[in-house]
């Protein structure tokens, strides 16, 4: 039997108590206990109720979805994720707290606490949304919610300063204009719960992007870590500047093509590089050439990946040859897609191992250039748009419902993610011990090795379904002990990593994550790292 079957219709008029929501939510309690007890401290306590005001309101937004009530349009194909996405940045900052306090870093121990309590305010706003346009007024819920918010506050109140305060407020208006731009722009490309993440992520990233380039003289930070505010805000900035401009203008003529290529290039040397060039101060095209070619396992490492990306291309090139002599309806089966999986983790691992600060900024070029080639798709930009457009439509599957395709672009944040959290400043003095070595490898083991064995073993030899989901049994028991064989792998092959006894912890983290796996309808590429990340790093 399949792993796959179609889920039942959604009922419009009632939202029913589904199974697989509720054993979703309680995956994610489960975890938001699990770092409570670690932690045992007045945010961990703030998390808690966060989590509980989140899962009355998550019902909300599922039935405002069902019936069309909400204010954007969102990717119907799953439920809101609105519980597991609002604990992904308290808890991850609840954890670089814990570590950075253990180190004795205060800089980035007040930073983790700025991290959860702007997680935990966009996570309140996005409620306040639902219950705000939910008729009729959901009054136990509202008054769940508010007792929840009022604690957080409270706490919150009388543990940040003034300059804290402010921060945590720009990037809740920085997310507040984000969603009615983006969410505008970009119709059902998301879950209430994967925009309130993203977007979340990209607003506070903006934030300290601004925040750095106003205080340069006083930031004496890694010109690596520059490299990526820069990037990403870049890269959101070209996306609104042409999604604007497109409105008025057809984007597939030949002219407008060469503006789009003569304003990025604009964008780009005049905007993007005296930008980074402030915050590095040298020349941002020499310090990366220079970085790059630094070393001979550096050369070694690129020409490696160059091999792969070639041969992820003659993997797309060969699918869509097959479709061609086949049938024009003809779609990648799963374990085609799962093939870019196994390069993925054939590329970070070597990374990992020999060299993460190169990984570091590989990953970060390979994301603009993956945004930009979307881009070219969307956009249908002259000469490769159209090309790009045939050629990807063979992998899209019901994630990809929105006009953008961003399941690939998932795929490398999820595996990357783990890499560009880690503070780097607090992984010194023992602090990153035990399961904690394991944290760059959070994407390679949930996503790389978990999800990949999951979906193909459960594709093909699945029979016990998960109640209420179209996995199965035997995918999620696979995919841990993948996981688990790939932990022992890792050991083999990477002297710095010494566990120090933490296994069981370490079988409880990845059985926990493989669970939400089979029972979460988000995007499973971005959102099974973070956790991982988070229970790995407590």
């Amino acid at each position: 039997m399949t792993r796959e079957c179609p889920p039942p219709a959604p009922t419009p008029t009632a939202t029913p108590l589904s199974g697989s929501v509720l054993a979703e939510a309680a995956v994610v309690f489960a975890m938001v206990l699990s770092i409570h007890a670690a932690v045992w401290d007045r945010y961990s306590w703030c998390a808690v109720a966060l989590a509980v005001q989140a899962f009355y309101v998550q019902y909300k937004w599922d039935r405002l979805l069902q019936q069309g009530s909400a204010v954007f349009q969102f990717r119907m194909s799953a439920n809101s994720g609105l519980l597991p996405a609002s604990m992904v940045m308290p808890l991850l900052g609840l954890v670089m707290k814990e570590r950075c306090q253990a180190a004795g870093n205060q800089f980035f121990e007040r930073f983790g606490i700025v991290v959860a309590a702007t997680g935990m305010a966009v996570a309140l706003f996005s409620s306040v949304l639902a219950l705000g346009i939910t008729r009729p007024v959901p009054t136990n819920t509202c008054v769940i919610s508010g007792l929840a918010g009022g604690v957080i506050i409270y706490i919150m109140k009388h543990s940040l300063s003034v300059g804290e305060v402010i921060e945590v407020l720009e990037v809740l208006l920085i997310f507040v204009y984000l969603n009615m731009i983006l969410l505008y722009l970009l119709p059902r490309c998301f879950t209430p719960g994967e925009a309130l993440l993203v977007l979340g992520g990209i607003s506070f990233v903006l934030n300290q992007l601004i925040k750095r380039s106003l205080t340069v003289v006083e930031s004496q930070g890694d010109p690596v870590d520059f490299f990526l505010l820069v990037v990403v805000v870049g890269m959101v900035l070209m996306g609104v500047f042409f999604s604007t401009l497109f409105v008025f203008m057809d984007s597939g003529t030949w002219a407008s093509s060469i503006f789009f290529h003569l304003m990025t290039c604009v964008l780009g040397l005049g905007v993007v590089l005296p930008w980074l060039h402030r915050l590095i101060r040298r020349n941002p095209l020499l310090w990366l050439l220079q970085f790059l070619f630094q070393t001979d396992t550096r050369i070694y490492l690129l020409a490696y990946w160059s091999l792969l990306a070639t041969l992820a291309c003659l993997v797309v090139l060969y699918q869509n040859a097959k479709r061609s002599s086949e049938s024009k309806k003809h779609q990648a089966p799963t374990i085609a897609r799962k093939y870019f999986h196994f390069i993925v983790v054939a590329t970070y691992i070597p990374g990992i191992i020999f060299d993460r600060p190169l990984l570091y900024v590989a990953a970060t070029v390979c994301l603009a250039v993956f945004i930009f080639l979307e881009y070219v798709r969307y956009f249908r930009i002259k000469p490769l748009g159209h090309t790009l457009r045939n050629l990807l439509s063979l992998f899209l599957d019901e994630r990809d419902s929105g006009p953008l395709i961003l399941t690939h672009i998932y795929l490398l944040l999820g595996m990357s993610l783990p890499v560009w959290l880690v503070p780097r400043p607090c992984t010194q003095k023992g602090s990153f011990g035990g399961a904690r070595a394991l944290v760059p490898y959070a994407g390679v083991l949930a996503v790389g090795v978990g999800d990949t064995v999951a979906s193909i073993f459960g594709s093909t030899m699945g029979e016990i379904r998960w109640p209420g989901t179209k996995k199965t049994f035997e995918g999620t028991m696979t995919s841990i002990f993948a996981q688990i064989i790939s932990v022992a792998l890792i050991l083999i092959f990477d002297s710095g990593v010494d566990l120090n006894y933490s296994y069981t912890w370490i079988l409880g983290s990845i059985s926990t994550v493989s669970l939400l796996e089979a029972y979460t309808t988000q995007i499973d590429n971005l959102l099974l790292p973070l956790y991982l990340l988070i229970l790995l790093m407590a």
